[in-house]
């Protein structure tokens, strides 16, 4: 009988040694402690995953930085990030879609090439919305670190605006002048330009490089009434060109053509 009970206390005793040792479950049955399981990303999620984060990445440390580092900042390895980008040009071309072609508005090319404005009004009404897209962190950073490094992504967006922006802003700036002329811009109406969007973009530039702050009468990053003085005394300047312009139209080779309107 007594060895009985002695058995008795003891097993108690015993089962509560080894049930401490064992981890303790909480109400869903897993273990306390225990790391969760990983959730499997789809293709697209981790594609995405790391895309975004090699947008951060480079706006934050530059083209130079190591892609070994950006697999660690994202939490993939290295040889993970090969697998969906073979290279790092492949992989700066993609953040070049995402942040410089994806934000480009159709929309902007329509606006300048529409009879219903006036100069001014198209030029204000395209600058302001042009700022309010593209001068982000993202785009000011990863642009002017792209200038300090290959120039890839300022050439390709550059082209672009070569190719789909200026030629429209000449020749709005021409007809504001009085002039017809399809010849290529001179030098003193292309640096005159470059003078408006640069200004522009120079409000980015202030807040996302220098850290400084750039004080609006509104509630945007940018005061849309100090645009619409840039705009008018850009296009006040431009009419000191019409004599120079008069004086080479025909020496020169013609612009490619675009329509007034759509």
């Amino acid at each position: 009988m007594i060895l009985l009970t002695k058995r008795s206390t003891m097993l108690p005793m015993d089962d509560a040694s080894v049930n401490r040792a064992l981890p303790r479950a909480n109400p869903q049955g897993m273990p306390i402690g225990a790391p969760a399981a990983r959730k499997r990303m789809s293709v697209q999620d981790r594609e995405r995953q790391i895309v975004d984060g090699a947008i951060e990445f480079f706006a934050r440390h530059g083209f130079d930085a190591q892609l070994r580092d950006l697999a660690k900042s994202i939490g993939v390895t290295h040889t993970l990030l090969y697998h969906y980008f073979p290279d790092k040009q492949a992989l700066i071309d993609r953040v070049y879609v995402e942040v410089f072609e994806g934000c480009w508005k159709p929309e902007w090319e329509k606006w300048l090439d529409s009879p219903e404005l006036g100069c001014e009004d198209k030029f204000t009404r395209f600058y302001i919305d042009y700022a309010a897209t593209v001068l982000t962190r993202d785009f000011v950073r990863i642009l002017i670190f792209s200038g300090l490094t290959d120039q890839t992504i300022t050439n390709r967006f550059f082209e672009l605006l070569r190719e789909r922006l200026f030629p429209r802003l000449i020749r709005e700036t021409r007809r504001f002048r009085g002039l017809k002329s399809r010849a290529q811009p001179s030098v003193a109406e292309h640096e005159l330009l470059m003078g408006l969007h640069g200004s522009i973009f120079y409000i980015g530039v202030r807040r996302w490089v220098y850290n400084q702050a750039v004080h609006s009468q509104s509630t945007q990053a940018f005061d849309p009434e100090v645009i619409r003085s840039q705009v008018r005394g850009y296009l006040q300047a431009s009419l000191s060109l019409v004599k120079a312009a008069n004086a080479t139209v025909s020496q020169r080779k013609p612009i490619k053509e675009i329509p007034p309107w759509h």
